[in-house]
């Protein structure tokens, strides 16, 4: 396959998702069963031609990649700098191909899951064209070669987010989350704009090869660090927010409000994945100080809504929070230096965590039917409370959910221990050679509540007996449109898809495909060489295995001790912490902070600007307005009396002497001779007196 080709398929999967968008639009309603067939094959068919470009790509060209560029906007005369031509464009390299697999993948199985899932939806269509529109954002952003496409792809995501996860936007709770989820993403990437005005400041181009060259060649404002750090941190910010990190992660559990299969695509392909993409795409320009800060947002992140998912009842709550966790295990990766293995685990999270939100809807739907038939709308479907039993009466989605349950929490044969296997010894190996320790110490201390708080689920869900025999009766396994999904995401959440080496991420294609690439950044500002990271890794190998291994167990232990055989009062044990129990289970008090200092302190803001302006800005006004009246009144009174009167005295003195002077005017001669000899008799004597 040529270059050209390779691109022009590219192109062709960003565009068909967007056809098919404009489509469903239009003509979703018209269309026979509303147009689900029209989506779901037009994102087929962007997977069928993802897997060609991404075995193409990696067969043929290797390391290589492929770009494809446009002028967009040629400016001539620009002040200080003269020309400037805008040149944006796609690209190809195997980072992007594997994306592109990726998000087609999940999307393809989320849109033939929702067939069953949003049957008889009373906006079925448009829900169809907004799935189509979200997986076109994320492509965007998985193709663009530029700052200024995948900002652009960005917002796309944001917005259709927004949409989806409001689709049900007569309910309080869905529209609410909706805008919080908008909003909060808005924080992020103002610092991501930030970022991008920097560097476009500084090189004059959004090209992200041509910046890395201007910064591999030294072509920096200032000599110091701090500004390639502050615009690698910038930039890091629409990451914190599209990927959920520490302290802009509390947008995520309230998005669990959209229906169940827009909660799989978001957390396993698109949004948040945007993220640890975006981190991975400017690794390069990242220095040591900024990767550290990366690290760190990431551990925070990972513990913080890790010790919050142990506590949560709502089904899809705790994977919200476990989908947080696993992204802060990524962006931690990435940070410490495991780029390979912080991108590996975007990857087979992305099988294991869709396959997770899916066999959650399957759990809810056949929860919501058979309530439905008890005529019982005040049970909760979501409440792991009201489950139990489930493994009985759902053998397909109870199988599948155990394969995920044992990928997320590392267990040897699953995709998910082998990347996160990899992330931990690069934790060790970061902590070894920088002195941070309390990196890879957080790293296993989640390993083992992932390992508690998923076996939780697993076990209040599906083992035991269910607590409403009449309402199990009415239990049925989820037909087979919503249950092929589940079976292929599970059988890609084995090892042998990534790895024939159960045991080693290193012999991975994907690792080997995608590898760390070269940091541009000044000597003294970059983090250790790959060579001596990964050197160290392979060393620690055999630890972080035998590490992870142990605290997962000790988890999976304590999950079956306390729910499974009653050993331990999981109630007595929360009644007992009290406050601290209180603590994680209202989410460390964020939303209540955040409403505290910042919505209400905005409303405070707001309150003291309208008073300024209702009292002092417009008091001004007011005041100036009642002066300028009174001088205005005085001048009226001042041009009447005074300027008018003068004016009408003199025109009445002019009358007046008019009618005396009338009295002279005879017509005589005689009469002005007279006249004239007593006015020189007149002047005579005057002048005689004087």
């Amino acid at each position: 396959m040529t270059p050209d080709t390779l691109l022009t398929l590219a192109v062709a999967t960003l565009l068909l998702p967007l056809c098919g968008f404009v489509l469903m639009i239009f003509f979703g309603k018209r269309l026979p069963r509303q147009g689900d067939w029209l989506s779901t094959s037009v994102i087929a068919v962007s997977l069928g031609m993802a897997v060609v470009i991404l075995a193409a790509k990696i067969g043929s060209y290797g390391g290589e990649t492929l770009t494809l560029n446009f002028t967009w906007v040629d400016l001539h005369n620009v002040p200080l700098i003269g020309p400037l031509p805008i040149i944006l464009g796609v690209a190809v390299d195997n980072l992007t191909a594997v994306m592109l697999v990726v998000v087609t993948l999940i999307s393809t199985l989320v849109h033939l899951f929702s067939i069953g899932y949003m049957h008889g939806d009373i906006r079925y269509s448009r829900y169809f064209a907004y799935l189509g529109f979200f997986s076109f954002s994320m492509l965007m952003i998985v193709l663009a070669n530029n700052l200024f496409l995948l900002y652009v792809g960005w917002e796309l995501v944001g917005i259709s987010s927004y949409l989806l996860i409001g689709h049900w936007y007569e309910k309080k709770s869905a529209s609410n989350a909706a805008i919080k989820a908008f909003l909060v993403n808005r924080v992020g990437d103002f610092g991501f704009f930030l970022g991008i005005a920097m560097l476009f400041m500084t090189f004059h181009t959004f090209g992200l090869r041509e910046i890395f060259e201007g910064i591999g060649a030294g072509r920096l404002p200032f000599e110091s660090n701090w500004w390639l750090t502050a615009a690698g941190v910038l930039l890091f910010c629409g990451a914190v927010g599209k990927s959920a990190q520490f302290p802009l992660h509390v947008w995520l559990p309230d998005a669990m409000e959209g229906p169940t299969p827009v909660s799989a695509l978001i957390h396993a392909a698109t949004m948040v994945a945007a993220g640890v993409y975006l981190v991975a795409r400017i690794f390069p320009l990242m220095t040591a100080d900024a990767l550290l800060v990366v690290a760190y947002i990431g551990a925070i992140t990972a513990f913080i809504s890790a010790t919050i998912a142990i506590t949560q009842n709502d089904i899809k709550k705790v994977l919200a929070y476990s989908t947080i966790s696993q992204l802060g295990y990524m962006i931690m990766g990435l940070g410490v230096g495991a780029y390979s293995a912080g991108f590996f685990h975007l990857v087979t999270h992305a099988m294991f965590k869709a396959g997770l939100f899916l066999g959650s809807g399957s759990i809810i739907h056949a929860m919501h039917n058979a309530l439905h038939h008890e005529n019982d709308h005040a049970t909760d479907a979501q409440d792991l409370r009201n489950m139990g039993g489930l493994r009985k009466a759902m053998p397909v989605t109870f199988w599948t959910f155990v394969v995920y349950t044992l990928a997320i929490c590392g267990v040897p044969l699953t995709s998910g221990f082998l990347s996160k296997d990899e992330i931990l010894a690069g934790t060790l190996a970061f902590g070894g050679m920088s002195g941070h320790v309390i990196i890879p110490v957080i790293g296993f201390l989640v390993a083992g509540l992932t390992a508690f708080y998923m076996f939780r689920v697993v076990i209040l869900a599906f083992l035991g007996d269910h607590k409403d025999a009449a309402r199990f009766s009415h239990l049925r396994e989820s037909p087979m449109v919503m249950t092929i999904p589940l079976v292929v995401l599970a059988i890609l959440s084995v090892f042998v898809f990534y790895s024939f080496n159960p045991f080693d991420a290193s012999d991975s294609w994907i690792v080997r495909a995608v590898g760390r690439p070269d940091s541009v950044v000044p000597p003294s500002m970059a983090a250790p060489s790959t060579e001596a990271f990964e050197e160290a890794a392979h060393g620690l190998h055999g630890t972080a295995m035998l590490l992870s291994l142990s605290v997962a167990g000790i988890g999976v232990l304590f999950a079956f001790v306390t729910y499974y055989w009653r050993k331990i009062n999981a109630d007595a044990v929360a009644s007992a912490l009290g406050p601290a129990y209180r603590f994680l289970l209202n989410k460390w008090y964020f939303d209540e902070i955040y409403q505290a200092v910042i919505v209400n302190g905005t409303l405070a803001l707001s309150r003291i600007l309208r008073w300024f302006d209702g009292n002092i800005v417009d008091g001004l006004v007011n005041g100036t307005g009642w002066v300028t009246r009174g001088i205005s009144s005085v001048s009226g009174m001042f041009d009447t009396y005074v300027v008018d009167g003068i004016v009408n005295l003199t025109g009445y003195l002019s009358g007046v002497g008019g009618l005396a002077l009338r009295k002279f005017q005879t017509g005589r001669v005689q009469s002005y001779v007279i006249f004239a000899v007593l006015s020189v008799m007149v002047f005579y004597f005057v002048f005689r007196l004087i």
